[in-house]
């Protein structure tokens, strides 16, 4: 966020304030007004930090991975990242439930 000072914001060029309140109205009502309150080139999303891990694969779970790979159009480590997520967000959703 630009300037916060007493719970306003002042837009980017400075020419606007508007209350946090009344930012999280427009950012609620998918208004692209907030666009003029955001530096969109400093923005960050936090734990989404690459982090290297190497696995070693069976040849023949490489072979298909690239199969299903290129049957989507889409990197195989990319489909990969696509899995686990799902898988994750499968036992996390579990667990909640136990």
């Amino acid at each position: 966020m630009n300037k916060t000072t007493d719970r306003v914001m002042v837009s980017r060029d400075g020419t606007r304030t508007i209350t946090v309140e009344e930012f999280d109205r427009l950012f609620d009502a998918g208004s692209d007004e907030i666009d003029d309150f955001l530096d969109w080139d400093k923005a960050r999303r936090p734990g989404l930090t690459p982090k290297r891990a190497n696995v070693d694969f069976p040849a023949w779970m490489v072979q298909a991975l690239d199969r299903e790979a290129n049957h989507r159009g889409i990197p195989r480590q990319a489909l990969i990242k696509m899995w686990l997520a799902d898988k994750l967000d499968e036992h996390r959703r579990r667990g909640a439930a136990e």
